[in-house]
């Protein structure tokens, strides 16, 4: 099974993991929560979505023996080849700039 597609909830957790879902039914009602989730969650979403907004276009020459190559990763992790590029850019960036 793909990993990404795993049921969240029927995971093995280690021991550190395990001892704060088993502490979570006694402080549940202690956390704050805030009074306006809705509001909140739709701020979030949109700040969210204007981060992660594409909004520039560059052109780039890249060898036909690369292009392929990204066609066929992107293929097997199931993106187009395009998504698959930008993804590679980002986590390069972010890598770099340590943020």
């Amino acid at each position: 099974m793909n990993k990404s597609k795993q049921d969240i909830f029927n995971i093995k957790l280690d021991a550190e993991e395990q001892e704060i879902e088993d502490a979570l039914p006694d402080v549940w009602e202690k956390l704050p929560f805030s009074a306006n989730q809705a509001e909140e969650l739709a701020f979030a979403k949109k700040a969210a979505a204007n981060y992660l907004k594409k909004d520039t276009k560059i052109n780039i020459r890249l060898t036909s023996h690369d292009v392929e190559g990204l066609r066929r990763i992107a293929v097997k992790e199931g993106l187009a080849y395009q998504t698959l590029i930008a993804s590679i850019l980002h986590k390069y960036v972010i890598y770099h700039l340590g943020s």
